[in-house]
């Protein structure tokens, strides 16, 4: 029997079914997270040691030892998801009341797939300064900050002030973890069209906050800044941008450290002639004409992952000439997406107690993310792992926790083998617990 090949339009209905699900979906279970003991309650006696007298003991412990606080309380594993919903998903500046079902899926995302606590926290508040004061003052509480859709440029002055300042590990997936993915899918792109990292001629379309560290990261892993070309919503940043202003020095600084031959014009020139394409910019399926894919480089790489709606559909790239094409949708072939990289990085980092996430840890979750799927075998329509491939968290936890004792920013010093178990233990019984509830009807089925 002959296979049945999805048209365009069957494709098109597909990609936007989650979006009509979610609105029936949400209602339903009215949010996707809650907060469930894990201690032992054989009897309310138990209350005795978990809260009033016995717990006593414990804050006075803590009080003596503030590292205590790691081993007596769930900080450990905790982290904080902020958010001021300046920036959500492509949405723009929906406020902080619209971002929370993303920041309850992000949440979700953590426990399933990494085994981490997370708390979503939506802050009603445009200020920096005061988005700052605030992480600082929720500190005790969690073992790592998880900034999350804030906009630009403010995003980077925060990370940085939080980075300097903030005593536990504070990082911007939407830069640090878009990064590492991006870099995890490349390495695999480029292998699979016979290219080198150094080699490489890259044009980023977009200048958020993703891209502005995936320029970073790409080239702290390989890549030749004089081969890459960037575009804004004005053009390719160049020597001669005069418009920039002084408050976007990310701009700044690659119009001087990209784009060697000086190149002018807009994307359609930016992408002439070049191996790879990575956009993060605005939504499609129209932002990138499938003329300009055909106008790259023999065997290009194309990776569109605007959100929810790609800069081009896939199956248009791959008309247009493209070798390998990418997107950030879980229902398309090669996602480019944060899920399968912070969940694990925030693992490893936790697991040694480190007191930072450094670039180099993303790089090594990144190595060995694409390790994994080469380990699997790597083609045009498999760059990396999938969500379902649960077996990846744990290997990339322990890369990271590595990396960072390696870097001196761990407070534990554990074994490769102590690493691995305790990351798969944490991951597996996360992934049982949802599957008890859900046999025992705890989670119901939802039916239309």
């Amino acid at each position: 029997m002959e296979e049945h090949r999805a048209t365009k339009e069957e494709l098109i209905a597909k990609a936007e079914k989650p979006a009509k699900d979610s609105l029936k979906m949400h209602p339903f279970y009215k949010g996707k997270i809650e907060v469930v003991p894990k201690c032992v309650i054989r009897s309310v006696d138990d209350f005795a040691v978990w809260y009033t007298p016995g717990v006593a003991a414990v804050c006075k412990d803590i009080e003596r030892d503030p590292e205590a606080s790691y081993i007596h309380t769930d900080r450990a594993n905790m982290v904080g998801i902020v958010t001021d919903g300046t920036r959500v998903l492509g949405l723009g500046d929906i406020g902080p009341l619209a971002a929370m079902p993303v920041m309850e899926g992000k949440a979700l995302l953590f426990k399933y797939l990494g085994g981490v606590d997370a708390f979503p926290i939506c802050l009603d508040t445009k200020d920096p300064d005061e988005f700052i004061r605030t992480v600082k003052l929720l500190q005790p509480s969690f073992g790592g900050i998880n900034l999350e859709d804030i906009e630009n440029p403010k995003c980077f002055y925060i990370l940085e002030k939080l980075r300097e300042e903030a005593s536990i590990p504070v990082w911007h997936d939407d830069q640090q973890g878009t990064a590492a993915v991006t870099v995890a899918g490349l390495i695999n792109a480029l292998k699979i069209v016979g290219k080198k990292m150094e080699e490489a001629k890259i044009t980023m379309v977009g200048i958020g906050a993703a891209n502005v560290c995936i320029v970073r990261m790409l080239i702290k892993a390989g890549a030749d800044p004089k081969k890459i070309i960037v575009v804004d919503s004005k053009g390719i940043l160049n020597c001669k941008r005069d418009d920039i202003r002084p408050t976007h020095k990310e701009k700044l600084e690659f119009c001087q450290t990209t784009n060697a031959a000086n190149r002018d014009g807009g994307i359609e020139e930016a992408m002439k002639g070049q191996d790879v394409v990575i956009a993060l910019s605005k939504q499609g399926p129209d932002t990138i004409q499938k003329s300009w894919v055909s106008a790259m480089a023999d065997n290009a790489i194309v990776f569109v992952c605007a959100n929810p709606i790609p800069e081009m559909w896939p199956w248009d790239a791959k008309e247009a000439g493209a070798k390998v094409v990418a997107t950030g949708r879980s229902d398309f072939a090669n996602q480019v997406n944060n899920s399968i990289g912070f969940p694990a990085i925030f693992r490893g980092t936790l697991d040694v107690m480190a007191r930072t996430i450094t670039d180099e840890m993303c790089i090594a979750a990144a190595v060995e993310l694409a390790r994994c799927a080469e380990d699997k075998g790597i083609h045009e329509d498999y760059l990396l792992p999938t969500m379902d491939e649960w077996e990846v968290f744990p290997r990339e936890a322990v890369a990271v926790a590595k990396k960072a004792m390696e870097q001196g920013v761990a407070r534990l010093k554990l074994s490769e083998k102590e690493l691995f178990q305790m990351a798969e233990t944490k991951i597996r019984r996360a992934r049982d617990e949802v599957g008890l509830l859900m046999e025992k009807g705890i989670i119901p089925p939802y039916e239309e």
